[in-house]
């Protein structure tokens, strides 16, 4: 996927949790990104999240260390 799309689809996910109530929004946003996510989509992720996350929602930086990424190998 290119990464635009999986930035604001990550974005968009960040943006839903945000507006429940609790203060757990960042484990939300990764339990969704984990159930969801299929493991190649979670490494370009964390891919990204590694060269600065640009233009990522803080949210999802903060889910970031809770993501579970497939090793290579």
């Amino acid at each position: 996927m290119s990464p635009e799309k999986m930035i604001t689809m990550a974005n968009q996910i960040a943006t839903f949790f945000a507006t429940q109530p609790g203060e757990d929004q960042a484990q939300r946003v990764a339990d969704h990104l984990n159930d969801f996510w299929e493991p190649r989509m979670r490494a370009q992720l964390a891919a990204h999240l590694e060269t600065g996350g640009e233009g990522l929602d803080p949210l999802v930086v903060q889910a970031a260390s809770l993501l579970r990424v497939p090793s290579d190998g």
